[in-house]
């Protein structure tokens, strides 16, 4: 494919890839969905169905975390490195097949550890490499709607497999979700070999200048660390993640202390019933995206958290819970499209897209991290309505340093 050049006033033109090439990008983003559903609150249940203590499940997830904690920038980094986003994308989901097969033939300590770093590194690799191809597909000035497609896509596929893996489950045993994990590798690579390499643009992938601009010296990858923009937007993300990774956990102990005979079904609704939201809304905020521009669209996904946390803390029918998760689906589909865009937003012209998500998502990972502990310690001490209050306090200094600090960044300056 011809290198798309640059208009006159600097700009860039939209790039123009095949039907067939968008069409296997949606199906690769559905059955990575897919593939990743299986690593969920599945792993629990099967390492509890093969007599696994407690504390050795919490030593699995909390290493698997500490290492997607710690993997996000090296990971950007090598996706920035690489020139081939497709075969790192089909490197990356063979090994989360190939840790899903661990899991299945060898529960045992060893391997299981070994599955879930694989698991982990693996997934700090594939989630940049998917927003690389699409900014080198579409270009800059078509990702916002590209980004909602791939939401879309991502939430159908996260919905379907957990109700085909759930099934799997109660009808065959704890070990064919991983099986099934197993077997969409084959649809995966076959959707990432629909899309045609040429189509996608190696330097617009990487949030570098189109071709022209090729001849100016690179920028150091640092220059992202004095990037003032970039790193509130990372501090908000922390804030914001630090609220809300704790929110649906805490929310599905007060349930089951209310209603424990419906708290599976309540619980289900509460991740189906957002996920909807996500396929329903992130098309229609990728168009808004660029004709209202990001900061509206990030507010509103800001305070829909506090406002959640409000009625959480407020809201005694346990049936009305699954009404108030309708904000989830609001935050979700927001969040799903405006992240990847404000970053690359920020970091266009600089070749380091992928970088700026590691960053990114190791302010996220640090903010979700400590979610738990935070909000487990203020329920034990003052009740879980305190808990749900004080994770919407934190929610609220989030969206407050939002809207005081963070520019608009649809008009962004290209990196020079």
């Amino acid at each position: 494919m011809e290198p798309a050049r640059q208009q006159p006033d600097g700009s860039e033109p939209p790039l123009a890839p095949s039907r067939r090439s968008l069409r296997g990008l949606d199906w690769f983003v559905f059955f990575v969905a897919d593939v990743q559903t299986g690593f969920g609150p599945f792993v629990s249940v099967f390492l509890t169905t093969q007599k696994w203590t407690q504390i050795d499940i919490g030593l699995i997830l909390s290493a698997a975390g500490f290492v997607s904690l710690i993997g996000q920038i090296p990971g950007g980094a090598l996706v920035d490195a690489a020139r081939s986003e497709r075969l790192v994308s089909g490197i990356a989901v063979a090994a989360i097949c190939l840790s899903a097969l661990g899991y299945a033939a060898f529960p045992v300590f060893p391997m299981v550890l070994s599955a879930a770093i694989v698991h982990a590194l693996a997934s700090c690799v594939l989630g940049p490499a998917i927003a690389a191809i699409s900014l080198g597909l579409v270009g800059h000035a078509a990702i916002s709607e590209r980004l909602g497609r791939n939401a879309r896509f991502a939430s159908i596929g996260n919905g379907l497999a957990a109700a085909a893996m759930g099934a799997c489950g109660y009808l065959l045993s704890a070990r064919a979700v991983f099986v099934v994990t197993v077997i969409l590798l084959v649809p995966a690579l076959l959707s990432l070999r629909v899309i045609a390499a040429r189509e996608i643009d190696p330097e617009r992938a990487h949030g570098a200048a189109p071709a022209p601009g090729a001849n100016k010296p690179p920028i150091k990858a640092r220059v992202l660390l004095h990037n003032r923009p970039l790193l509130i937007f990372a501090g908000c993300l922390l804030l914001f993640h630090l609220a809300n990774a704790a929110m649906l956990p805490l929310m599905g102990s007060v349930v089951t202390m209310r209603s424990a005979r419906w708290a599976t079904i309540l619980i289900a609704a509460c991740i189906v019933v957002p996920q909807l939201v996500v396929a329903a809304l992130s098309p229609s905020i990728g168009r808004r995206a660029q004709i209202w521009g990001r900061r509206p669209l990030l507010l509103i996904g800001f305070a829909a958290l506090p406002i959640r946390g409000i009625l959480f803390a407020s809201v005694t029918n346990p049936e009305l819970l699954v009404i108030v998760q309708l904000l989830d689906g609001v935050t979700a589909a927001v969040f799903s499209v405006m992240v990847p865009l404000v970053i690359a937003d920020l970091t266009r012209g600089t070749g380091h897209f992928n970088l700026g998500q590691g960053i990114v998502g190791t302010f996220i990972g640090i903010g979700a991290s400590l979610s738990a502990t935070l909000a487990g310690y203020i329920s034990d001490h003052f009740g879980s309505p305190s808990a749900f209050a004080g994770l919407g306090a934190i929610a609220l200094a989030g969206l407050i340093a939002l809207w005081l600090l963070m520019p608009e960044t649809r008009d962004a300056p290209e990196a020079r």
